[in-house]
């Protein structure tokens, strides 16, 4: 059976399923407006979950023809993945920032195979062993470039500006750009009274930013070829505190479940992360590459039972780390090793 949540007010939610990912779902809002539905974030591309999101907007009494636009938290496939078929079905727009926009169209406009040889790259220079890059050179010369998610993500055709109240009639959403799990992320304020009249300021969409149980991935999302390096631990953690700021009457993330007490999440979150870095810096104590760093983290399963395209992530994350505690000045790098090895200081 679908499940549709009412959150009032004109809000609805929707579960759209994530194929084989243990979130199991992404939660799409429906927020009506005086021009028709609009979809915060649309779902992963796949058979199952249209006919759950189709399903979904035909118990509300709605039809995806009618959908008027796509408000986007963030590039990724479960929020993005299903925008383009809705636009197709309704003629809908499409609004994302731009800094993930660029990120879509350099997906889309990529030679094949220039993610495997930025992946093979990036790994081989934390210190991944040669049998976990080996699967990644064995796609790259068989061509089997084309599954990977994205490649075919529809381009937005609006940009989300931060700090601008969003074009929807009738509707005050404001954009609150919030990167660290992607560059582009955005949360999006209801900036309209609660309506079983919680105490705070409006309602927050708060895409994979703010979630109740979870702490999002942040991992690295510099381009291939870029010289510059980002910090994306640092952006999440100043995104943190801007969404803490706010005093929002109730969180309603895209996975999980409703919550109220965002800044009380934001604590929790802001806890771990510097407890995290705590942890980092004792394994730090001798020199360790970023894959060693990672294989010593905790996880939420032991590393040999993390499978490969996990352990990407994970090491990923350890290098978003170890970046922020080389920008606070607290590890470096070793001089002339390589791969490169960072220690305590």
């Amino acid at each position: 059976m679908t499940q549709v949540t009412e959150h009032g007010g004109g809000v609805w939610s929707l579960r759209v399923p994530i194929p084989d990912n243990p979130l199991g779902h992404t939660l799409v809002h429906v927020l009506d407006t005086d021009r028709g539905p609009v979809l915060v974030d649309t779902g992963w591309d796949d058979p199952a979950s249209w006919a759950e999101l189709t399903s979904g907007l035909g118990a509300l009494g709605l039809s995806v023809q009618e959908i008027h636009g796509v408000v986007i938290t963030h590039h990724h496939p479960d929020h993005h993945g299903l925008s383009g078929r809705v636009r197709e079905e309704s003629g809908a727009w499409i609004a994302m920032h731009a800094a993930d926009t660029a990120v879509v169209r350099r997906t889309r406009e990529a030679e094949p195979g220039t993610w495997l040889d930025y992946m093979t790259q990036k790994l081989t220079a934390v210190g991944a062993p040669e049998e976990h890059v080996a699967p990644l050179r064995a796609a790259r010369a068989a061509g089997r470039m084309r599954t990977l998610p994205g490649l075919r993500s529809a381009v937005p055709d609006r940009e989300i500006v931060p700090g601008e109240l969003l074009d929807l009639a009738g509707r005050r959403l404001r954009a609150i750009w919030t990167p660290g799990h992607t560059p582009g992320h955005v949360c999006l304020h209801l900036e309209e009274q609660h309506p079983a009249g919680l105490p705070g300021h409006g309602r927050l969409f708060s895409g994979d930013h703010l979630l109740p149980g979870i702490s999002p991935h942040i991992g690295l999302y510099e381009n291939p070829g870029e010289a510059h390096e980002t910090d994306p631990l640092g952006d999440y953690l100043d995104s943190l505190e801007r969404i803490g700021r706010l005093g929002v009457a109730e969180v309603l993330p895209a996975h999980q479940y409703a919550f109220a007490d965002a800044a009380g999440r934001v604590d929790e979150l802001l806890t771990h992360h510097e407890e995290r870095l705590t942890g980092l810096l004792a394994l730090l104590a001798a020199p360790l590459t970023p894959w060693q760093l990672a294989e010593r983290m905790e996880w939420n399963r032991p590393w040999a039972e993390i499978p490969h395209g996990s352990r990407n992530i994970a090491v990923s994350e350890a290098e978003a780390h170890v970046r922020r505690l080389v920008k606070l000045g607290r590890a470096e790098a070793v001089t002339g090793t390589d791969p490169v090895t960072y220690v305590a200081v």
